[in-house]
Order: C-alpha cells, then sequence, then structure tokens
C-alpha cells in the first residue's frame, strides 16, 4: 500500500508520539528527560513486564522506535540494539536521544512492513504502540516474525476496543491521541490473538489503567483527574483487568 505508506510516513514525520508532553525543546536534555519520566509514570506496567536487563549482550529490533526512549533502556542494558522507524524524524530524535547518553544503536528509517534484515536477526522484537497504526498489521506482524530468530520472543502492544479509555473518550466526547492519524486501530483480545497466528506461543496481558493525565485540561481533565483515576483504581483489579486500554502481545517463536 504505497499511497497509504507514504501517508502514514509524512503524519508521523510531524507528530511524534507524546511530543506535547514536555514544555523544554524537542532535542534537549530536558525534553527527553521529561519524556523517559511521562513514558514510564504512565506505563510503569513496562518495567515489571519487560526485563530490560534480560537483553543484555543479545540483538534486539524496537520497530516503531519514536524518539527512543526504550531503545535507551535497551542500550542502557548492554543489548545490541537496532531502532526502526518510518519517520526520520523519530530516528532523528532517538540518535539525539543516545548521543547525548552516551549510548549507541544501530538507527535506521524503515517501514516495518518491509524490514531490511536477513530471516532470524534477532533475539528480541518488540514494537510497541505501532500495530494499530500502520497501513497493513497483518504485514507488520508477519515480517516481526520473519526477522526473529527461533526461540525468540516478540512483543506487540495495541489497544483494547474493550477498554475503559475507549468508553471514557466516547462518553467525554474527548479524542484519543492521534486519533487524527492516517491509520488507527483497536482490537478486542481475540482479534489480536487471529492476528499474532503466526507464533506457536502467545500469551495477552491486559494493561495500561488510568493514571493522572498531564495533557488534558480544563474541567474534564479536573473530573479525569480528581475522580475518575481514584473511584476506577479502587475496584478490584480482577473485575476490570480485561479492560485495560493496552493489550500486550508476548509471542514465542519455535
Amino acid at each position: 500500500m504505497p499511497d497509504a505508506n507514504a501517508r502514514v510516513r509524512e503524519y508521523w514525520n510531524t507528530h511524534i508520539h507524546d511530543l506535547d508532553v514536555s514544555a523544554h525543546p524537542a532535542g534537549s536534555p530536558e525534553f527527553f528527560a521529561d519524556l523517559d519520566t511521562y513514558h514510564f509514570e504512565k506505563l510503569h506496567h513496562l518495567l515489571r513486564l519487560v526485563d530490560f536487563d534480560a537483553w543484555k549482550g543479545r540483538k534486539v529490533l524496537d520497530v516503531g522506535c519514536g524518539a527512543g526512549v526504550e531503545v535507551v533502556r535497551f542500550a542502557r542494558a548492554g543489548a545490541e540494539v537496532t531502532g526502526v522507524d518510518i519517520a526520520e524524524s523519530a530516528v532523528s530524535l532517538t540518535r539525539q536521544n543516545l548521543a547525548q547518553r552516551g549510548l549507541t544503536a544501530r538507527l535506521e528509517v524503515a517501514d516495518g512492513e518491509n524490514l531490511p534484515f536477513p530471516d532470524s536477526s534477532f533475539d528480541l522484537v518488540y514494537a510497541h504502540g505501532v500495530v494499530q497504526y500502520t497501513s497493513s498489521d497483518s504485514r507488520l506482524v508477519a515480517e516481526c516474525y520473519r526477522v526473529l530468530r527461533p526461540g525468540g520472543l516478540a512483543i506487540f502492544q495495541v489497544y483494547n476496543r474493550v477498554s475503559w479509555l475507549n468508553a471514557l473518550s466516547k462518553v467525554m466526547r474527548v479524542p484519543l491521541e492521534h486519533e487524527d492519524a492516517p491509520v488507527l486501530r483497536r482490537y478486542s483480545i481475540g482479534e489480536l490473538q487471529r492476528l499474532v497466528q503466526p507464533f506457536q506461543n502467545v500469551r495477552i496481558v491486559p494493561e495500561r489503567f488510568p493514571v493522572k493525565s498531564r495533557l488534558h485540561k480544563g474541567w474534564k481533565g479536573a473530573v479525569y483527574n480528581g475522580l475518575f483515576v481514584g473511584t476506577f483504581n479502587a475496584v478490584p483489579r480482577s473485575w476490570v483487568r480485561r479492560f485495560g486500554w493496552h493489550l500486550l502481545a508476548f509471542c514465542s517463536k519455535a
């Protein structure tokens, strides 16, 4: 889908994910510090579910690396990291992020649907927040499977259609981040299971429950931060587990 891919590339070249989080200039040390803090504050479950240190000395591919928050984590842990993104501006930011921290990684501007790597090249393929935005999700998953070594692990994160945030967005009439993107999909657990069928062993974990937002202001932001977040998190997690906004698929290749 060359036309669709071109629109996706054009959009993400000017809409770096979470670019509005920091008041500091993009590419500055303060910007990257804010981005890292916000990322792992909002996505605190990643530090529990993804053992970045476990990949020391192993080959890791980050597909859709954005500004390089997780590339930095893997590189700091001693992994041999490659980061790719369809947007040249994202790769440029990742390069700055690494340089400022004295870290190195291989970086390329590349489409996740057509990865420029041989078969069975990586021990881990990490695709967090990219499948739902690509023009062909099945093609991207197939490419991740192709470049993963037998015995390797792929981690995908997508948005859960049957989730608290999707419902709240409709009720409050507040658009989701990047709702204007050329492609934005949401998946049920069953749909995600079918999408990752090329893999032999799959574990799906619903995550991302309400935390206070820095992005939403006004009375809606006040109600969300002051009332909704506390009320939702007081409910036993077992009752609402399947309604997490993020679905993470941990997929092994035989």
